[in-house]
């Protein structure tokens, strides 16, 4: 089994910063990214990042949002700039892996607000 452990989310005011972090268990993973999720949506890409470096962005986070991994921890991390409320939303770690599929971890609350 593969486990994800999300950690960084919370609460910032508009054109603040977050970090996350998600470290997994076991092998190191093909690719690995963020999903979001806010009330009534879909859950759609933010960001991955394959074990070579390669980064996709979803248009609305480019430019704002920066994706990193670090293959010798296992970790996932992605810089959150200039916050919209619009960023509000349950950030999920994924990872996929063509021998595993896909694995999500627990989720955590990012809060964009006044």
């Amino acid at each position: 089994q593969v486990q994800l452990v999300e950690s960084g989310g919370g609460l910032v005011q508009p054109g603040g910063s977050l970090r996350l972090s998600c470290a997994a268990s076991g092998r190191i993973f093909n690719r690995m990214g963020w999903y979001r999720q806010a009330p009534g949506k879909q859950r759609e890409l933010v960001a991955t990042i394959t074990s070579g470096g390669s980064t996709n962005y979803a248009d609305s986070v480019k430019g704002r949002f920066t994706i990193s991994r670090d293959n010798a921890k296992n970790t996932v991390y992605l810089q959150m700039n200039s916050l919209k409320p619009e960023d509000t939303a349950v950030y999920y770690c994924n990872i996929y892996d063509s021998g595993l599929g896909n694995y999500w971890g627990q989720g955590t609350q990012v809060a964009v607000s006044s």
